[in-house]
């Protein structure tokens, strides 16, 4: 199989939930300077009823292991939702559909802890399904993230989410009357070591690769190839930030 061969065959596979595990070894990121499962863990007690938004596969929600009856989950995209209402069928989890992304069907004052990890933040329908003293725990992408490769393989590109920052979201939930714990912001590095990898990555994230197509990247995607070959990766960096939050 040629190379193009190869980068045309990952562009055809799809993820499952939030699953890179394709990637495994291919790929390196650096670590944050927090722990998003610390700070969620720190809120999290058996007692409290939970919301986390935009699930995914409810991969990184199952770790937690709480108790299934108190534990409501959103997600937006529909092979995500089939998933998720498979997986969960015998399940005391509540799943709800939520393809605006605008939490409108979530009960209001209903949770005491609702977390977001990269998932679609409407900052006041977030903070009206907290009960009051509620906690919400995000990590969020920022605005600028992977904008380097982006805009290397597409010249036109534009920010998806260019006010995704760590002091608009900020702000905006101080204003929804929520009193900010912590909050820090970081860039860190994501290394990939073959083309293929950058395929399958710009492939399943699309609002960051919106044109992406192997054949009308072909020249940029050689260039690579041949940089990873002198080089042994190419980098790029992620914008994170997280913020814990709490309701008045």
């Amino acid at each position: 199989m040629s190379k193009v061969d190869g980068w045309l065959a990952e562009s055809e596979l799809a993820m499952h939930g939030w699953d890179f595990s394709h990637l495994d070894g291919r790929w390196e990121n650096q670590e944050l300077p927090w722990c998003y499962r610390e700070l969620v863990k720190e809120q999290m007690h058996d007692d409290k009823m939970w919301l986390d938004v935009d699930t995914g596969g409810g991969e990184l929600m199952s770790s937690f292991h709480h108790p299934a009856a108190k534990t409501v989950v959103t997600e937006g995209w529909p092979p995500n939702l089939k998933l998720l209402q498979e997986k969960f069928i015998d399940s005391a989890i509540t799943v709800i559909a939520d393809l605006n992304e605008d939490l409108s069907n979530v009960p209001d004052d209903t949770f005491d802890i609702i977390t977001n990890s990269h998932g679609a933040l409407p900052v006041q329908e977030t903070v009206n399904k907290l009960r009051a003293g509620g906690f919400f725990v995000t990590q969020q992408v920022g605005g600028t993230n992977n904008f380097s490769l982006s805009r290397f393989l597409d010249s036109t590109y534009e920010l998806a989410y260019p006010d995704n920052t760590l002091i608009n979201v900020a702000i905006q939930l101080q204003e929804a009357g929520m009193q900010i714990q912590k909050q820090e912001m970081a860039f860190t590095r994501m290394s990939f070591f073959d083309v293929g990898a950058i395929v399958y990555y710009a492939t399943v994230i699309p609002w960051e690769f919106p044109k992406f197509k192997v054949h009308d990247c072909l020249p940029q995607l050689k260039q690579l190839d041949k940089l990873i070959a002198t080089q042994g990766s190419i980098s790029t960096f992620e914008d994170r930030f997280m913020i814990v939050a709490r309701k008045i």
